[in-house]
């Protein structure tokens, strides 16, 4: 049976890898661990928490934000004290992928992309995972009518277990499936067996339709 700790150590996973190849860093101080990468600078799920390796931490990162990530069963108290705000609360979901087929011409898997531009134009970089070899990270984009309309990421963990991360679909092109396409094209292109995710309220009703079950909550804090 797949838990909330399992979501929490693929997450994990998948924030250090992006780090460590995207010219991040990654560091453990006692219970906790920090990434510092494309996803910002994250505190992920320490078991405990103090206030004096947190300042450790809050000092390295200097004035950008810093999110936290945490089991409801962390005390959050250090976190308050050092300015952090209560943020959303994930939904974890998980799925036995089994049967799941991808067929939807709208959506494409790509190992680059020219989707992204001005502001947006640095997420490009971000595809150099997907030439990693092995192969342990996939990024699907949907299209309607030539217009470029979502995306999505699977990661395959060294649990076997995939995870399914950053699936958005723009405003104007939702209610058309589109989503539910992206899920099942980055969950097949995974191989794996099962899938976790984590979901807002929005996202979870979709979810839920491609046969993810709710497994637990957890909770994130962020300093501004």
């Amino acid at each position: 049976m797949i838990t909330v700790a399992d979501c929490e150590r693929v997450q994990t996973e998948w924030f250090r890898y992006r780090a460590t190849n995207l010219g991040g860093a990654v560091w453990e101080d006692g219970p906790l661990t920090w990434t510092d990468g494309p996803d910002g600078r994250n505190l992920m799920f320490p078991s405990t928490l103090t206030d004096a390796t947190l300042l450790r931490g809050l000092l390295r990162a200097g004035t950008r934000p810093v999110g936290a990530w945490l089991s409801l069963d962390v005390d959050p108290a250090p976190l308050l004290r050092a300015g952090f705000e209560r943020g959303w609360s994930p939904w974890w979901m998980a799925a036995d992928l089994t049967g799941m087929t991808a067929a939807d011409p709208r959506v494409e898997l790509q190992t680059s992309s020219t989707d992204y531009e001005g502001e947006h134009a640095s997420y490009a970089g971000q595809l150099a995972v997907t030439r990693l070899r092995p192969t342990r990270a996939w990024y699907a984009a949907a299209y309607d009518e030539g217009r470029f309309a979502g995306r999505a990421w699977s990661f395959a963990s060294s649990s076997g277990l995939a995870g399914v991360f950053d699936m958005a679909v723009w405003p104007p092109f939702r209610r058309r499936g589109l989503g539910t396409a992206l899920l099942r094209a980055v969950c097949v292109a995974s191989g794996a067996q099962r899938a976790i995710l984590n979901a807002t309220g929005e996202g979870k009703l979709l979810y839920e339709t491609c046969g993810f079950r709710p497994i637990g909550e957890g909770i994130t804090y962020w300093r501004h």
